[in-house]
């Protein structure tokens, strides 16, 4: 008999995209059936006369890909609904592209790509098209946890391992191109998860390698402009597990990383001369660097990130995305504000910014054993944390401190979750029974 789906409250905490985002990603990767409400009521609509929350183009592209990936049976999966119910097929094939490109249900996600000979498997891709730009960023974030830990069928060795993985079994590659905005309002930037999360996840959490690739940019601001980034990634390998990881000791900041896209270069020169004097007025030994300095094309397109590196690997991230006609003094608040939250946020002592904190949620649910993320003094759980702690501990399980340790329920590469989970309950049940027994 199929599972009866889990019912979430979307207006649960921050009751916005993210519980939809973290909760369908769950259910594709674990085949346990959601039945979600009220999707993202807690968002205020941009007139009136719209009814709140529901669907967005964005939202519905991720779970769009994850209901193919997963083969799910859906019911309310159009743009603009309140309600999504999402039953993965259990024990679904890793299902290639054989239908047409727009039947959502049981059609494949992925096209094999062979040598030149045709012998060998190089890697496999996907592409998630947008006609808008919203944020390819957060789509990343819907379906990274899938892509890594749904590995039903491995191609040898070759791939290796990583640090923090227990298993040898190497993966297929994969490819992902997600078409969309790279610098949208609200929403991270690439240049935050290419700086920033990509870096924290290899090095600090142990997942394989991820490199970015922005193809065209894509912009929310001035003229809507669609664009697309490239993924290439190897899930970890088949059958292994995520070791537990403790983000504990930060260490001190030696270098900045300062990524500044703006309209003409006069606009440039002025916003990092100001960084600069900023930065080393508070700490006048630290290196900078500046990976990107780049043309926007668009008056009403500014963006600005610093990214702090410590000498433990760890980085944190402050940045402002204006998207207005700017001037000098404009330029001055944007420099003046983001180096002071940038301080703000390294005086506290944490390992994290408060925008990583809530993504490193779900890589502590799924790891093996306890994992601590320390975000600093005084720094308590964002609105964001709470809820994807919230997702995690409805549909995994388990549970999270007030510190944010958690010990994770240990997933293992491609095994069926949801009969782990039945096997589970009826061990409880039945001690339950054994408890009520003897007291009687």
């Amino acid at each position: 008999m199929a599972p009866k789906p889990l019912t979430l409250d979307g207006r649960t905490l921050e009751g916005g995209g993210q519980l939809l985002r973290l909760a369908v990603s769950l259910s594709a990767l674990t085949y346990l059936p959601i039945y979600i409400t009220s999707i993202r009521a807690n968002r205020a609509p941009r007139r009136a006369s719209q009814p709140a929350g529901g669907l967005k183009a964005a939202h519905l592209a991720a779970v769009e890909w994850l209901a193919r990936a997963s083969q799910a049976d859906t019911t309310g999966m159009e743009k603009g609904s309140q309600k999504l119910e999402f039953k993965p097929l259990q024990g679904g094939e890793f299902v290639r592209e054989t239908k047409k490109k727009n039947d959502v249900t049981g059609a494949g996600v992925w096209r094999d790509v062979y040598d030149v000979d045709g012998s060998r498997l190089v890697r496999r891709e996907t592409e998630i098209e947008l006609d808008s730009p919203g944020s390819v960023c957060l789509i990343l974030q819907a379906i990274l946890p899938y892509l890594l830990f749904h590995s039903p069928d491995a191609a040898g060795s070759s791939a290796g391992t990583s640090r923090g993985v227990q298993g040898t079994t190497g993966s297929v590659p994969l490819r992902v191109t997600i078409n969309g905005g790279t610098n949208v309002s609200k929403s991270p930037s690439i240049e935050y998860i290419s700086q920033v999360l990509i870096p924290m996840l290899v090095e600090k959490v142990g997942i394989p390698p991820i490199t970015s690739q922005i193809i065209k940019r894509g912009w929310s601001s001035g003229r809507a402009d669609v664009g697309a980034v490239q993924f290439d990634l190897t899930p970890l390998p088949s059958k292994s597990k995520l070791s537990e990881f403790n983000f504990t000791e930060r260490g001190e900041v030696t270098r900045m990383h300062v990524s500044i896209l703006a309209s003409d270069s006069a606009a440039r020169n002025t916003l990092k001369k100001i960084v600069i004097e900023r930065l080393l007025a508070r700490r006048p030994d630290v290196e900078m660097i500046f990976p990107i300095e780049e043309d926007t094309k668009n008056g009403a397109r500014l963006y600005l990130l610093i990214v702090a590196e410590t000498c433990n690997g760890y980085r944190l991230g402050r940045d402002w995305l204006w998207e207005r006609k700017s001037n000098a003094s404009m330029l001055e608040t944007v420099a003046n504000t983001v180096t002071k939250q940038l301080e703000e946020e390294l005086q506290r002592g944490g390992c994290v910014d408060e925008y990583m904190q809530d993504q490193l949620v779900v890589f502590q649910a799924l790891a093996e054993g306890r994992s601590v993320v320390y975000s600093g003094k005084d720094m308590y759980a964002t609105l964001h944390t709470k809820t994807a702690r919230w997702v995690t501990e409805q549909l995994l399980g388990l549970t999270f401190d007030e510190r944010g340790t958690c010990d994770g329920c240990g997933f293992e590469v491609g095994e069926d979750f949801l009969a782990r989970r039945k096997t589970e309950r009826d061990v409880e049940e039945s001690a339950e029974e054994l408890e009520r027994l003897e007291i009687a």
